[in-house]
């Protein structure tokens, strides 16, 4: 029945923990809802992953809006080292290996600012997707149905034959209104009790 497997890349394919980023950083509550206020959750970080603007105003824009409220150091000291939280997830690169070995197409629908984007395509496991969609690309984010109906054509996928994977429920939510099935990864083993129960064998 299922042919495609899409995957989101933060929080699936590679690590995207940004409370925990500034968790390990602040140790201090209110100073990180503060800078995750400035940062991962602005207007400024939403219209990077939709490309609308370079990442050197995002930058710009961030700053300045820190430095009204005194936390400029917070503030870059997450734009210089956010970065780094981006580890490839081994254990899906596998899941991953084992799918396409099996013969199901591999696809990504991502929200992700262009400078990442570019630096994922660098990485091994890229070469493993038939195609994809990145927000920054096409100015859609999930879970806007835009953006998954824009992948779909794109790649010319079948929506009854298509399996998404997202750690966003409202993302996976989105896909499955769509026609799309959807699943919601939490953890490694999940995700392949999951496929299982779509009918997709991986030992």
């Amino acid at each position: 029945m299922y042919k495609n497997i899409i995957f989101d890349f933060g929080g699936v394919v590679v690590q995207f923990n940004p409370k925990d980023f500034l968790m390990d950083h602040f140790m201090n509550k209110r100073a990180e809802e503060i800078v995750y206020e400035l940062t991962f959750g602005s207007q400024e970080w939403q219209d990077l992953d939709r490309g609308t603007i370079t990442r050197e105003e995002g930058n710009a824009a961030m700053l300045e809006n820190a430095a009204r409220v005194n936390r400029v150091f917070e503030v870059q000291t997450v734009i210089d080292e956010w970065p780094t939280i981006l580890r490839t997830k081994e254990s899906t690169v596998h899941t991953m290996q084992k799918l396409k070995a099996a013969g199901y197409r591999l696809y990504y629908l991502t929200n992700i600012p262009a400078d990442i984007m570019d630096e994922l395509r660098q990485r091994e496991w890229f070469s493993l997707f038939d195609g994809g969609v990145a927000s920054c690309e096409v100015h859609l984010c999930k879970p806007e149905p835009a953006i998954y109906t824009t992948l779909m054509q794109t790649c010319n996928l079948a929506y009854d034959e298509s399996i998404f994977i997202d750690d966003n429920k409202v993302n996976a939510q989105a896909a499955y209104n769509l026609g799309i099935t959807g699943i919601l990864y939490k953890n490694p083993k999940s995700f392949e009790r999951a496929l299982r129960a779509c009918g997709i064998e991986l030992d």
